[in-house]
């Protein structure tokens, strides 16, 4: 399909959606981001649906402003992908081993390494920068500088929720390394902080949603926040190329015969700001639950934990703002998912695939997603499919 457009206060809202299926709170909040002084466009995604302040799904285009709470708590979240050399006639029959070896290597939850992680152990990986990216810590706020030493040692590490590490096959049976995660604790901790100053200036004090409070350009607090965001987007990247090297370790180690390489990474932030030029303006182009789609982008689209996953190109459709979807998007909140679904729910959904089927992952179950294919349908317009990916392995956090 391509867009549906609805009236906003200040713009008009596209939705690549039917607004008749989206929930009544994220429509609010559409129409509360579309009241900003400072907005200067909104689209929203297939997989839109209700978040903090802004909704997961959309993109939101500023003139001399951005809203932290439109970036999300878990600021660079996303997405890496590897096609391998590996064949599905590679694979054993059981797979728990595998699962149990990821497991080991890469912590999950709020787990962290017992020591920081060297780049420079991994062949092929890109360290340069990494110095001065730890150098410019120092300059962070100073509400998180006690961190540091945890933010090093859960570099390189899963965390909770709808994170994952996958072992995929596509279509013609090649195996597919894929995983999802952001800037760990240290993210949360700086989005949080700077939520809380954004709502304490005067110029947010008649918003209509407090949790769109703004930082606007050349003042001292959006110097801070850029500062912060951009170090945060930048250890999310450098979280996911760490993981993603140790996941390349256990697949060269249990496959030791079949000597698998690698093809070059697909990665991909979908909850960040960039500077991009639309119609003559410069603009904070804010994404979150979103992912770039330029022309020949490469991106990656994931469904659920028993569905599969998309690897696809951008169009650069420029009315999305060069946008696609970051992922299936749920239609049920966590805590009705855990009401709505047992664990037997859960073994039947994920059948086929090794991972955990227990009742610490009910609320990521299948069913509480919207349906992946019919996600990627509505925005023929903004992508291509280039591989369709189907789990064989998941490891959640």
């Amino acid at each position: 399909m391509s867009y549906v457009e609805i009236p906003g206060a200040k713009v008009p809202i596209r939705m690549w959606t039917d607004p008749a299926t989206v929930e009544g709170s994220a429509l609010q909040q559409l129409q509360n981001v579309a009241t900003l002084p400072w907005i200067k466009g909104l689209a929203v995604m297939p997989d839109v649906h209700y978040g903090k302040g802004a909704t997961v799904g959309s993109v939101i285009a500023m003139k001399g402003a951005v809203c932290p709470a439109a970036v999300g708590v878990d600021i660079g979240c996303g997405m890496s992908a590897v096609k391998t050399s590996l064949t599905a006639n590679d694979l054993p029959g059981d797979l728990s081993r595998l699962r149990s070896r990821i497991e080991q290597v890469i912590p999950v939850g709020r787990g962290m390494h017992d020591d920081p992680v060297d780049p420079g152990r991994f062949h092929g990986l890109a360290t340069a920068g990494w110095e001065d990216f730890w150098g410019r810590f120092d300059g962070v706020a100073e509400a998180v500088k006690f961190r540091q030493e945890r933010a090093t040692k859960q570099m390189g590490t899963l965390g909770g929720g709808n994170h994952f590490v996958e072992v995929c096959m596509d279509t013609t049976d090649s195996v597919w390394l894929m995983l999802h995660s952001g800037s760990r604790n240290i993210g949360k901790e700086l989005a949080e902080h700077h939520i809380g100053v954004a709502q304490k200036l005067p110029h947010n004090q008649g918003l209509v949603d407090r949790d769109l409070a703004v930082f606007v350009a050349d003042t001292p607090q959006m110097a801070a926040y850029r500062n912060d965001l951009f170090w945060a987007q930048e250890y999310a990247k450098y979280n996911r190329s760490i993981m993603m090297a140790l996941l390349k370790d256990v697949i060269r180690k249990e496959f030791k015969k079949a000597k698998p390489t690698f093809e070059p990474e697909i990665s991909c932030h979908h909850n960040y700001v960039a500077e991009e030029r639309y119609e003559g303006m410069d603009l904070l182009v804010t994404r979150k639950g979103a992912i770039r789609a330029g022309s020949g982008d490469y991106g990656i689209i994931p469904g659920s934990m028993g569905t599969g996953s998309y690897i696809v190109k951008g169009l650069g459709n420029a009315k999305s703002f060069n946008s696609a979807s970051h992922g299936a998007g749920r239609r049920m909140s966590r805590n009705a998912a855990k009401r709505r679904f047992s664990t037997k729910d859960l073994e039947e959904q994920t059948r086929g695939v090794e991972c955990r089927k227990d009742s610490g992952v009910v609320d990521e179950i299948p069913g509480a997603y919207k349906p992946i294919e019919q996600v990627i349908d509505q925005q023929r317009d903004l992508v291509e499919v280039v591989a369709k990916l189907k789990q064989v392995v998941c490891v959640k956090g």
